[in-house]
């Protein structure tokens, strides 16, 4: 299943396989889940440790194993998951992936593949609940990864990777979950995250589909009369990503924050401030994408507003169907995920005692704590939107102003992570590819092979094939020195082995 989701990734977003842009993007998904799957050695660790993979026979054995030894499989494990769930550092195959067609965005870069990491670590909850490092190290990973995408996708004008990066940052959130021990939280969230970003990039391909497979946001407006449908479910996933009440994502999205304050540690305090911050910069892209694409003036040519018209049944029902669960999903699954005194997951988890805060969260919390990811939401797309319909010169003066281009660079080139890896890795590696291309294949092996022994074999048969001369002397000469020469051999031999059989004896 872990390979087999990596190859369908790679198949699906290699559709369009006449496009450089689709070949390039295959390619770096491939070759960087394979980065993050070398370190699934872990589980040669395990093997080396419990001499089994047997999950009963591993976590049965967990607690008296040598804790230095659980946090090593741990880390390795979340290594391996980096990949798969796009955390940073390992992300950058997601948002390239949106070369592929959007179903495929919808199925393998919403529900399966990128959950697959996520999924391990779940599974493996009674082997990385024995460390504390271990657990520290996955939420601090998780905050920094969520914070980094919220931040990016806030500054990104593709619609699809606006919804790529927002895939990345509830990603975080779930390993945040994992981090904080609340395993059953990170499940929930994994499942109803599942459900609104499906809606989200059907939705966007429904979009695509009216104008002319035209990505940047920023050349649509208008469409809320052309594709009402497709408006409504992109509202309501929008909204329930970026856990309005009462909406699927709420349920989950808004517990994990309050759960990273009720930890009541100060790293835990750091991470809820990540969270918070994160999911303002979701509200606010939600209702950037939301704005730009459906109620503000049209921007877009002519010829795709007349064109443009609502997908068949065949694409709708699929996105009535989603935009249902976005909203009723969460509030129906709440008590068996979270439930107090819930038994729905039954066995499939461990938590250890120590580390039991749902409680303490639900009732301890404050409730401004609680409400201030929703208020500071609420003010910031308030004054975005004032900023955007009545005072535009002002934010044109930011922009040319050099600081601020420079701020909108950095974010919108994803704090130039690409630059950094393929100028100190990719370009680092070419280069020991042709120092190693040029010695050995061109070099050494060339001087063996053909400017080695074909080239003296060559001259050997020419230096041979200038004794046909047609002389007969000559002739003669060559048989008599090709006789004494066999005599010669055959002698030495002789007395060779005639020495071996006396020694023998």
């Amino acid at each position: 299943m872990w390979e087999g989701v990596g190859v369908c990734s790679y198949l699906l977003v290699h559709f369009w396989y006449t496009r450089v842009a689709a070949v390039k993007s295959a390619m770096n998904a491939m070759f960087t889940n394979r980065v993050g799957d070398f370190f699934l050695i872990g589980f040669f660790a395990i093997f080396f440790t419990f001499g089994s993979l047997d999950y009963a026979t591993v976590f049965s054995l967990a607690p008296y194993i040598n804790i230095n030894v659980i946090t090593f499989i741990a880390i390795l494990l979340l290594l391996g998951a980096a990949a798969k769930s796009a955390q940073l550092g390992l992300h950058i195959w997601l948002p390239q992936a949106m070369e592929g067609p959007t179903p495929v965005s919808a199925l393998i870069h919403a529900a399966t593949m990128v959950t697959a990491g996520v999924y391990l670590l779940i599974r493996c909850s009674p082997l990385i609940e024995q460390s504390e490092l271990a657990l520290t190290i996955i939420m601090v990973t998780g905050a920094i990864t969520a914070f980094f995408a919220a931040s990016v996708g806030l500054f990104q004008n593709d619609i699809k990777k606006v919804i790529a990066y927002s895939t990345m940052s509830q990603l975080g959130m779930m390993v945040i979950a994992v981090g904080l021990s609340q395993f059953n939280v990170a499940l929930m969230h994994l499942v109803l995250h599942a459900m609104y970003k499906a809606g989200l990039f059907l939705a966007a391909g429904s979009v695509l589909h009216a104008m002319g497979d035209q990505q940047d946001f920023r050349r649509f407006g208008g469409l809320v009369k052309l594709l009402p449908l497709t408006y409504i479910v992109i509202l309501i996933a929008s909204l329930s990503l970026a856990a309005l009440p009462w909406l699927s994502g709420y349920y989950s999205k808004d517990l994990i924050i309050e759960l990273a304050y009720g930890s009541y540690s100060t790293l835990g305090f750091l991470v809820y401030i990540l969270a918070v911050v994160a999911a303002c910069f979701t509200m606010l892209y939600s209702i950037k994408l939301i704005y730009l694409t459906f109620l503000t003036y049209a921007h877009g040519p002519k010829g795709n507003y007349e064109k443009a018209h609502e997908s068949p049944w065949q694409m709708s029902l699929p996105l009535i169907i989603l935009g249902l669960l976005s909203i009723y999903l969460g509030n129906i699954s709440k008590d068996f995920f979270v439930g107090l005194g819930s038994q729905g997951l039954g066995n499939g988890i461990f938590m250890h005692p120590n580390h039991i805060i749902l409680t303490d969260t639900e009732f301890g919390v404050p409730i401004f704590n609680k409400l201030l990811p929703l208020l500071l939401s609420g003010i910031l797309v308030i004054v975005a939107l004032y900023l955007f319909e009545k005072k535009p010169i002002f934010l044109i003066k930011i922009n040319k102003f050099i600081g601020g281009k420079n701020i909108y660079r950095f974010f919108n080139q994803r704090y130039w992570f690409e630059l950094i890896y393929n100028r100190c890795i990719v370009k680092s590696t070419l280069f020991i590819g042709y120092v190693t291309n040029t010695i050995l294949d061109k070099g050494v092996l060339e001087l063996i092979g053909p400017r080695g022994a074909v080239a003296s074999v060559y001259k050997l048969s020419n230096y041979f094939a200038s004794f046909d001369s047609g002389s007969i002397a000559r002739y003669g000469f060559v048989m008599f020195s090709g006789l004494l020469f066999f005599l010669l051999i055959w002698i030495t031999f002789s007395n060779i082995e005639t020495n071996f059989v006396e020694l023998s004896n």
